[in-house]
C-alpha cells in the first residue's frame, strides 16, 4: 500500500486536532474529486512500519483527539490489508482516541452487503472504526456548510453501534464525540 500524506495536525476531518493519513488507490473517481492523484494505487510513499511508528508517534500528544483515514479509498482490498497493522496498533496503544475511516464506499449496501462476506479483513477494519463517513461525493450535492462531509448525500456512521444495533446508527453532531473504551 502507499500513502499520498500524512497531515500531523488537522481540523477538518473529524472532531479536535487529528492526525490524517490518505491512502492511495481508488476506483471511483468520483467528479471532481478534491484529492484525485490518489486514484492511482502507486502514488505517494511505500507505507511501511515506519509509517506506523511515525503515526504513533504523532499520536501521543493528549491534545490529538485520533486518527482520519482518507484516501485514495480505505477500502480498497489492497488498503485494508495495509492499514490493519495501523489500526490495531492505535487502539492498543491509544485506546482513548478514535479513528474516524472515510469512504466512497456505502456502509451498508458495498461494505456489509459485499465485502463481509468475502474479506474476513473487512470485519476486522471494521471492528476499530469508531466512525465512518461513507459514499461518493457527488459535486451535486456538494456542501460546505455541513461538518466533516464534502457532499450532503454522505453520512456520518457510529460503526460498533451500528454493528451492535443492526441499523445504522448516524453520528449526533450536537454531540462531542469519544470513542468506546
Amino acid at each position: 500500500m502507499n500513502y499520498a500524506d500524512i497531515k500531523q495536525y488537522d481540523i477538518a476531518n473529524g472532531p479536535g486536532v487529528r492526525i490524517s493519513i490518505f491512502v492511495s488507490g481508488c476506483t471511483h473517481h468520483c467528479k471532481n474529486c478534491f484529492n484525485p492523484e490518489t486514484w492511482d494505487f502507486n502514488y505517494g510513499t511505500l507505507f511501511s512500519s515506519g509509517t506506523i511508528k511515525t503515526i504513533l508517534e504523532y499520536l501521543k500528544p493528549n491534545f490529538i483527539r485520533g486518527l482520519s483515514i482518507l484516501g485514495g479509498e480505505p477500502f480498497e482490498h489492497t488498503n485494508q490489508l495495509g492499514l490493519l497493522p495501523l489500526v490495531r496498533a492505535v487502539k492498543e496503544q491509544y485506546s482513548d482516541k478514535s479513528i474516524w475511516c472515510y469512504s466512497g464506499y456505502r456502509y451498508d449496501e458495498d461494505i456489509l452487503k459485499n465485502m463481509v462476506p468475502i474479506w474476513p479483513e473487512t470485519t476486522e477494519l471494521l471492528s476499530y472504526i469508531d466512525v465512518l463517513v461513507d459514499g461518493p461525493f457527488i459535486e451535486e450535492e456538494k456542501d460546505l456548510s455541513i461538518k466533516f462531509r464534502g457532499s450532503r448525500n454522505q453520512r456520518i456512521i457510529m460503526v460498533p453501534e451500528s454493528l451492535k444495533s443492526g441499523t445504522i446508527v448516524l453520528w449526533d453532531e450536537s454531540q462531542d464525540f469519544l470513542p468506546r473504551q
